[in-house]
């Protein structure tokens, strides 16, 4: 959320303290990621982004794998709307009230998908987006000069679980809507493609399990959580995120760490049993580890692969199959030849993950919490010329806003990695 929004209410929110920097600490380099110390950040679109899921997973990766990161988010979407607007308001309205206050330095832009009208291209209808999108454009730069895009080509109608309601399928429309994008010259990054990635994991899950295919998409429309997080990885991609969480190894022939990225590992000792302490700088991504759909879109794209390594190996130990447990807790059981290999931590169920799932709770919760000050008092009492009802409605948003930062603060303190105990036994 960003404190400095310029707004009649902005004086109640000015000075609010953010966390002090966090403990010095083996970190990812940033200088490649795409967003920057103090970036303010609206992601604008339709429905698929007021489901507030991608900009959810978003926010989680940035928050957890940078947690010394000062970024400001805010989520603007709003379902059924397009270039022109919708069901809140006129674009002008919906610009002028969801994305100017918060004086964006880096603005996400999901649109398309109503804009084609369900139906075979037509001219008329595209010549509208093209039109309204550039005035969109026009609109931000002129109130924020140095404003980075990242424009979004469509998520796709899902025209690869069931056939296309008519020849070619809809979502060959929106890839033309899609490509428009591609021709746009402004400050930013290239466009996070949604489409391809998803089409390309559709056709995969599709061919493994085609009943399960159809629950990625259930209205052809509208991704499921599981969906979203192929989507948050091509944004991700797009903004040059890294895909490693912390890279561990540990050589028991020689007691000692080969390696250790983003992370201190300290007070190793090789016996009967190996331990050692971990403080890392990240944590993994969260994600539902127990739901079958997520299972497949995982197994049908290259998320884990892309954004989330945690890679442990431990070599030169004696054949057999080893216990894991981190903080007590049950990790794993792992062959000699697969602690060898390497095994990917982020995917298993430990402290670390854990921690990052309370993370993207209270990211989700903040979400929530912002959508309804502008889906609900500044959407129902925007532009009334009542003094008393301005004054009223004023005061109302900036006491809603000074909470809504207890739940940025609760965040941050939340996504601070905590030093785990590492334990590594032969089993019986």
């Amino acid at each position: 959320m960003n404190l400095k929004r310029i707004s009649c209410f902005c004086c109640a929110m000015a000075g609010a303290a953010l966390l002090s920097a966090l403990p010095s600490r083996a970190a990812p380099s940033a200088g490649g990621f795409y967003l920057h110390d103090g970036d303010r950040v609206v992601m604008y679109g339709d429905s698929i982004t007021d489901q507030k899921l991608y900009t959810v997973d978003t926010e989680t990766y940035v928050t957890t794998r940078f947690p010394n990161l000062k970024v400001d988010w805010t989520a603007a979407g709003w379902g059924g709307d397009t270039v022109r607007g919708g069901g809140g308001g006129p674009i002008d309205v919906r610009l002028n009230r969801d994305v100017l206050p918060y004086k964006p330095t880096v603005m996400t832009i999901m649109l398309a998908m109503n804009d084609g009208g369900y139906r075979l291209f037509d001219q008329s209808l595209y010549t509208v987006f093209t039109g309204g999108y550039q005035h969109i454009i026009d609109v931000v730069t002129k109130d924020n000069p140095g404003v980075r895009f990242t424009f979004i080509e469509p998520s796709p109608y899902d025209d690869v679980t069931r056939a296309p309601n008519f020849p070619g399928g809809y979502n060959a429309v929106l890839i033309k809507y899609g490509q428009f994008l591609t021709t746009l010259k402004v400050a930013g990054t290239p466009p996070a493609d949604f489409n391809t990635p998803m089409n390309d994991m559709l056709t995969k899950a599709d061919a493994a399990d085609p009943t399960d295919a159809q629950k990625i998409l259930p209205d052809r429309v509208h991704p499921s959580p599981a969906g979203h997080l192929v989507m948050t990885e091509a944004l991700l991609k797009a903004w040059n995120a890294p895909a490693v969480v912390t890279s561990v190894a540990i050589d028991t022939s020689t007691k000692s760490v080969s390696s250790a990225e983003n992370t201190k590992v300290t007070g190793l000792t090789v016996g009967p049993t190996i331990e050692w302490d971990q403080l890392d700088g990240s944590l993994p991504m969260p994600y539902d580890q127990g739901d079958k759909t997520t299972a497949l879109v995982l197994s049908s794209s290259d998320f884990i692969q892309a954004v989330d390594q945690e890679p442990l190996k431990v070599t030169g130990l004696a054949a057999g199959s080893y216990d894991l447990k981190i903080d007590g807790a049950d990790a794993g059981k792992f062959t000699n030849d697969q602690l060898a290999g390497g095994i990917n931590l982020a995917t298993l169920p430990t402290p670390m993950f854990d921690q990052a799932q309370a993370v993207r709770k209270l990211v989700a919760d903040r979400q929530n919490w912002h959508s309804q000050i502008y889906h609900g008092v500044e959407a129902t009492y925007w532009g009334s010329t009542d003094p008393a009802v301005k004054k009223a409605q004023d005061d109302f948003v900036a006491a809603l806003l000074t909470a809504e930062q207890k739940l940025v603060d609760q965040e941050k303190a939340a996504a601070i990695p905590a030093k785990h105990h590492y334990v590594l036994t032969l089993a019986p």
